[in-house]
């Protein structure tokens, strides 16, 4: 009833009462943070979670308060011995990156300033924008064009061809929606196209169907020719074709299209090119092989994640549309309360009308730091130092006959498998998957599987500036160790031919 009656009494706020206790928790926390990454290469990559601590994961909500210091205490126990593994030397399950220490207190200082990213006049949204130029400077688009930061790929892929979608529509989708379309569009990507692709193209409307996946050749590259042909045959059927979308480096293997034989017939063709560039569109940055990704600054639109080669911490991908105008006019509402104004908060551009969150977080802070501190040169030597890698595991695979190169190495990821002689194909399989669950209960190494041209095989995608070719020395040595061990059971011993 006193709370009733005086409202003060009330009040409550969640900043720490004893701010001395929550500082020396926060330098103890800085420090087991250093301490963490310091001996990441003596911790397992992955290890299994004991069932006591999956079972904390399924308390209830908690409803009265404990010390900060039991939370972290928590914390420490039950999280941060049982991560993914991808900050680990030794990760190479999936092309995600490393993060970095810088990036790290960056987020943490982007959270404390707590700045919102929808847009506004302030020092947040303008580094915002900086690093969004830095990544157009990076692969050769031009200062005019626009971008925006993004959650990651899947996300940036969706927001270029959904203004692919309404520049190629003829009609005012916005305002009558995809039913209005006259001539159904096509999309064109290889064979080997990622599954965010299949994702967008429902999201925005068109169906699965629209997006026609043409052959990649020997070098698992879209069939240049193949596609014309389907073009051709597209138009003479009274379809729109409106939008290739190019791998600068594709999920299975890291092949990249041809992107300026691409950017020739998108331009013959009057189509839309895309450039899925989340794995190798920083390629462009890198000396010795920015080559492979020449022609990408011909592109109508780039989709890139700086939270891969450019280690940032998850999450933080980019996306680049040459034609500001079409990029704003695929996304811009103009709000009654978000008006814009001559002086003040409101009078700097609104960031959220380049895309579909209102609310944005500071994904900017992490980029922005770690370029400074290092230089975009030093990022592109570590590039060149994860494909000379790449090289150095291939031929060790190549030269031990009991393994077999599965797929051309071409940039970064290297497809093999253990090949004894005399296993049937379903017996092959289940081998090199239980080697590749071995090394991961093993905490040596995290490698993921995949099928090549119907060949199913272990893929080591190397974008991690931790690791060392001993590294993958020791991957090598011990997939060895345990396939020949494991071939020389019973279990897999009756799989042969």
């Amino acid at each position: 009833m006193d709370a009733l009656r005086n409202p003060a009494l009330a009040e409550e706020t969640l900043d720490p009462t004893d701010w001395r206790a929550v500082r020396a928790l926060s330098h103890r926390m800085i420090d087991d943070s250093i301490d963490y990454l310091r001996d990441v290469r003596e911790r397992p990559v992955w290890q299994e979670m004991p069932a006591e601590v999956k079972a904390s994961f399924e308390e209830l909500l908690p409803r009265y308060p404990i010390s900060l210091e039991d939370v972290y205490r928590q914390v420490t126990e039950n999280l941060m011995p049982y991560p993914m593994g991808n900050i680990h030397p030794r990760f190479w399950s999936w092309y995600m990156g490393s993060s970095n220490f810088t990036g790290a207190l960056a987020d943490f200082l982007a959270a404390v300033q707590g700045s919102n990213l929808g847009g506004g006049n302030h020092a947040a949204a303008s580094i915002d924008s900086q690093v969004v130029n830095w990544c157009k400077e990076m692969i050769g688009f031009p200062s005019p064009a626009s971008g925006t930061l993004v959650s990651g790929g899947s996300m940036a892929n969706l927001i270029a061809l959904t203004v692919a979608r309404n520049v190629k529509a003829g009609v005012d989708v916005r305002e009558n929606g995809v039913g209005a379309i006259e001539k159904p569009l096509r999309f064109y990507a290889s064979d080997q196209v990622h599954s965010c692709h299949r994702k967008a193209i429902e999201a925005l409307g068109l169906g699965n169907k629209v997006l026609r996946r043409i052959p990649s050749d020997a070098d698992l590259r879209i069939d240049v020719a193949a596609l014309r042909a389907a073009i051709a045959e597209d138009r003479a059927a009274g379809c729109q074709p409106a939008c290739v979308i190019a791998a600068a480096g594709t999920v299975n293997t890291g092949a990249i299209d041809d992107l300026e034989a691409l950017a020739n017939l998108a331009a013959e063709e009057a189509l839309w090119l895309h450039v899925d560039g989340c794995i190798g569109a920083l390629l462009a940055i890198a000396p010795a092989n920015a080559y492979r990704v020449t022609g990408i600054g011909r592109a109508e639109s780039v989709a890139l994640d700086p939270h891969k080669w450019l280690h940032a911490p998850f999450e933080v991908g980019c996306v680049l549309i040459r034609d500001a105008s079409a990029h704003r006019d695929a996304f811009a509402v103009t709000q009654e309360y978000l008006e814009s104004t001559p002086r003040g908060l409101a009078s700097a551009e609104w960031l959220y009308d380049y895309g579909l969150q209102t609310t944005r977080g500071f994904r900017a802070l992490k980029v922005w730091m770690a370029l400074k501190e290092h230089g975009v040169e030093k990022f592109g030597r570590l590039i060149d130092q994860n494909i000379a890698q790449a090289r150095h595991l291939s031929r060790l695979v190549e030269e031990e006959p009991l393994f077999e190169l599965v797929a051309p190495t071409s940039i970064n990821i290297v497809c093999f498998r253990f090949r004894p002689r005399g296993l049937e194909k379903v017996a092959l399989k289940a081998l090199n998957v239980e080697i590749m669950l071995r090394l991961q209960e093993e905490g040596i190494a995290a490698l993921s599987d995949t099928t090549v041209h119907g060949e199913h095989c272990l893929r080591v995608a190397v974008n991690n500036h931790r690791t060392r070719r001993e590294d993958l020395d020791m991957l090598v040595a011990e997939t060895l160790r345990i396939g020949t061990s494991l071939a020389q059971s019973q279990a897999f011993g009756s799989g042969k031919e």
